[in-house]
């Protein structure tokens, strides 16, 4: 399905596991009149592949072959962005798909080896250093270079939106930023170099680490434009707590821009009427924004 609107930026929209509510999600935000008609949006993925809230592997088969469908489609020209919808990932993995989650699968697709993922909405954006790793591993992931590299990326994403030199936190690991070494080592041994590394290395003004008990508060209150997290619940949870409706998903580092909604596929929720477009209206948007700005069109 093809909606009409200025081809110069085509954008495909993947409707995630069909069982899910990613098909009727879609079709609620390509409806709204808070989209960016500037754009053209196509929907890939098979609606009727299974029943609503009942996930099957000929489903996740449908939601793999429409994933290639949009990778593939970017690299010919064909699409200026990606907007995924929400994939069962344990399913997934009966249909061939190797990677924790569509952030993988995307940067081996395109081959951007530093890629990183990040969530926006409202006033906050926060990028992880891990992200589909176990907690009890997220230190022996965590070094200087690693969090350098995040943090170059995120200055990277918030100077196009911005259009000025980012003001970007790094947060610390342990309660009250390890407290002088009292309650953990890893900011004195790793993080600290990690800040003053991403210092030398991005344009941008970056400070830490912070204790993060306050520092998401001082980013939603304007201090800082973006945060860099150690690990995947450090930025989502008060990312989603404070714009769970209006979250983004974003994939830094890749060459095309690809977004998707900040949830997952909620098959109990599917065609009964309860889910919430919003999330994904945001991710077709900013998809749109992204791709007008990393392409500007003729006038």
């Amino acid at each position: 399905m093809v909606l009409p609107a200025n081809p110069r930026v085509h954008i495909a929209v993947t409707v995630g596991d069909p069982a899910g509510i990613g098909p009727e999600i879609v079709q609620l935000a390509l409806a709204s009149p808070l989209l960016d008609q500037t754009v053209t949006f196509e929907v890939l993925g098979d609606h009727g592949a299974s029943r609503p809230g009942q996930p099957t592997p000929e489903g996740a088969y449908c939601a793999l072959a429409a994933l290639e469908s949009a990778a593939t489609g970017a690299l010919d020209g064909r699409f200026d962005a990606v907007v995924t919808g929400p994939i069962h990932k344990a399913l997934m993995r009966t249909a061939g798909f190797a990677f924790p989650g569509q952030t993988e699968f995307f940067a081996q697709r395109w081959g951007a080896p530093e890629h990183a993922m990040c969530l926006t909405g409202g006033s906050l954006t926060v990028a992880l250093v891990t992200a589909h790793v176990p907690f009890r591993l997220v230190p022996e992931f965590l070094t200087p270079e690693a969090i350098a590299r995040t943090g170059r990326l995120l200055c990277a994403f918030l100077t196009l939106r911005l259009g000025r030199r980012p003001r970007i936190a790094v947060a610390g690991l342990n309660p009250h930023a390890g407290e002088s070494g009292l309650l953990g080592t890893e900011e004195q041994d790793c993080i600290a170099s990690g800040v003053q590394l991403l210092a030398e290395s991005s344009d941008s003004d970056v400070s830490g680490p912070w204790p993060p008990d306050t520092l998401f508060y001082r980013a939603v209150t304007g201090e800082f434009d973006g945060v860099v997290c150690m690990y995947h619940d450090q930025g989502l949870i008060p990312l989603k707590l404070h714009a769970f409706h209006e979250g983004v998903n974003v994939t830094l580092g890749l060459p095309f821009p690809r977004t998707s909604p900040d949830h997952g596929t909620a098959f109990e929720l599917a065609s009964k009427g309860g889910a919430n477009p919003s999330s994904m209206l945001a991710a077709l948007n900013l998809a749109a924004e992204l791709a007008r700005k990393r392409s500007p069109l003729p006038s």
